[in-house]
C-alpha cells in the first residue's frame, strides 16, 4: 500500500524534515513524526500547568501591590489598560506606538467575553493566553505597565534601569 497519503496529510516540506532525519526511510519517520506528536502532548501538559501557576502568581504579585479596591484588570487606571506611548524611527521618520496596544486589546476583549459589567477578576484572567502574560512583562514597557507598580511587587528584571 502506498504511503503517499502522508505527503497531503503532513504536507510534503513538514514530512521531509522527517524523511531527511530518517535516512530516506519513509516509515521510520512517519513513526519519528509521531513520536514528536506525543512528545509534544506530553509537554503541554505541564505547559498547561505551568501557565495557570505563572498567571496566578502574576495577579497575586500585582493585586498586592496594587492601591485602589477594584481589581487591576478592571481599573480604569490600570496600567494594562492604559496607552504607552514610544517614539520609534521608522526608515528615518519618527512615529509615536502604543507599545501597550496588544495587552490592552487582550484585557477589553477578555472582559467583552466575559459578559462587561459581569466580568470578575478570575474569569477574565482565565480568559488569557500565555502570550499576554510575556506582552505584559515586556522590556518595551519600561516604566509603563509593570513600571507603574512599587519595586517590591515586581521582578527588577522585568522593570526598567
Amino acid at each position: 500500500m502506498s504511503d503517499q497519503w502522508i505527503d497531503s496529510w503532513l504536507g510534503v516540506a513538514r514530512f521531509q524534515r522527517y524523511i531527511d532525519e530518517c535516512a530516506g526511510d519513509r516509515a521510520k519517520a512517519l513513526d519519528l513524526y509521531e513520536w514528536n506528536v506525543e512528545a509534544g502532548q506530553a509537554l503541554m501538559h505541564d505547559i498547561a500547568h505551568f501557565e495557570v501557576a505563572l498567571r496566578n502568581a502574576y495577579d497575586a504579585a500585582i493585586s498586592a501591590a496594587w492601591p485602589h479596591e477594584k481589581h487591576w484588570l478592571l481599573h480604569p487606571e490600570s496600567p494594562a489598560v492604559m496607552p504607552i506611548w514610544r517614539t520609534k524611527t521608522v526608515q528615518g521618520i519618527k512615529r509615536g506606538s502604543d507599545v501597550n496596544f496588544r495587552t490592552r486589546k487582550s484585557v477589553d476583549d477578555a472582559i467583552r467575553s466575559c459578559g462587561y459589567g459581569k466580568a470578575n477578576p478570575g474569569k477574565v484572567i482565565a480568559e488569557f493566553s500565555f502570550g499576554f502574560w510575556r506582552q505584559l512583562t515586556n522590556e518595551c514597557h519600561g516604566e509603563g505597565c509593570l513600571g507603574a507598580l512599587p519595586a517590591h511587587s515586581v521582578s527588577q528584571g522585568h522593570r526598567a534601569a
